[in-house]
C-alpha cells in the first residue's frame, strides 16, 4: 500500500527540515517547498493527501496558493500555518477553503493530531462526494453531480461546501445547531475565533435558496446560538 503524502509549504528552513523529519518519521511520504510557486508545482506533480501550507512565503503567499488549489480542488485538506496573533488571516484562510490552522509555535502532538484528524475528514469527505443524490426541500433541487441548483427554476451553481452544509443541515432538520459544531463537521476546524466564515457562507447559500434572504424561511438564525434549518 503506498503512504499518504504530505506537502509541506514553509519558507523557514529549520521549520521546514523539522516538519519533513517529523512527519517522514511517522510514516508519511513528504513533498516540500519554500514558495509558492514550487507548491502549486509540487501539488500539481505530487497529488498530495494533505498540504501543510504557511501563509507568509515568498512568490505566492499562502493565501494566494490556497485559492488557487481550491478553485479545481475542494477536497484535499488544506491546514494553514500561521503566527500567533494573524486573526484577519485565519479568518481569510477559511474563507478561501482551508480546511484548518495551526498556530505558530505549535507542539509535535498537536499538530499531528490535527493532520491525522484532517485526513480522517478527507476520507469521509471523499466517500460523501460520491453519494450522488439529488438534494430536494420546497421548491430547491441541488444536483450534486453537476454543482447546479434550481429555485422554482431560476438556476444557480454551488460549491462543495455548500452541498456539505445542505447535506449536514438535512439530517438535522429541524434542530438547532451551534456554530462551533457547524465549523468542526464541515471545516473540519474548532475555531475559537470569530465565525464571520461561517456566516458569510449562510449568507450566499441563503441568497440562492431563500425566496427573502433578509427573512429566511430554510436556513434560520438562532442568535447567541446558531442556525435551524426546516425542510
Amino acid at each position: 500500500m503506498s503512504r499518504e503524502t504530505i506537502l509541506v509549504v514553509e519558507d523557514d528552513p529549520s521549520i521546514l527540515t523539522g516538519l519533513v523529519d517529523l512527519l517522514e518519521g511517522e510514516g508519511f511520504a513528504v513533498a516540500s517547498a519554500r514558495d509558492g510557486k514550487a507548491a502549486l508545482a509540487a501539488y500539481r506533480g505530487d497529488k498530495p493527501s494533505l498540504i501543510l501550507l504557511d501563509i507568509m512565503i515568498p512568490e505566492k503567499s499562502g493565501l494566494d496558493v490556497c485559492r488557487e488549489i481550491r478553485r479545481s480542488d475542494p477536497l484535499t485538506p488544506i491546514l494553514m500555518l500561521t503566527a500567533k496573533g494573524q486573526e484577519v488571516d485565519k479568518v481569510v484562510g477559511l474563507e478561501m477553503g482551508a480546511d484548518d490552522y495551526i498556530v505558530k509555535p505549535f507542539g509535535v502532538a498537536e499538530l499531528l493530531a490535527r493532520v491525522r484528524a484532517a485526513l480522517r475528514r478527507a476520507s469521509a469527505r471523499a466517500a460523501g462526494a460520491k453519494d450522488l443524490t439529488p438534494i430536494a426541500f420546497g421548491d430547491v433541487r441541488v444536483d450534486p453531480k453537476t454543482f447546479a441548483g434550481s429555485k422554482a427554476g431560476r438556476a444557480f451553481p454551488v460549491t462543495a461546501r455548500e452541498i456539505e452544509l445542505l447535506r449536514f443541515f438535512l439530517r438535522h432538520d429541524g434542530e438547532v445547531v451551534e456554530r462551533f459544531t457547524l465549523l468542526d463537521e464541515i471545516w473540519g476546524v474548532r475555531y475559537e475565533g470569530t465565525t464571520r466564515t461561517l456566516d458569510q457562507h449562510i449568507a450566499k447559500l441563503r441568497q440562492k435558496i431563500e425566496e427573502d434572504p433578509a427573512e429566511p424561511r430554510h436556513i434560520q438564525t438562532v442568535y447567541g446560538v446558531g442556525y435551524r434549518f426546516r425542510s
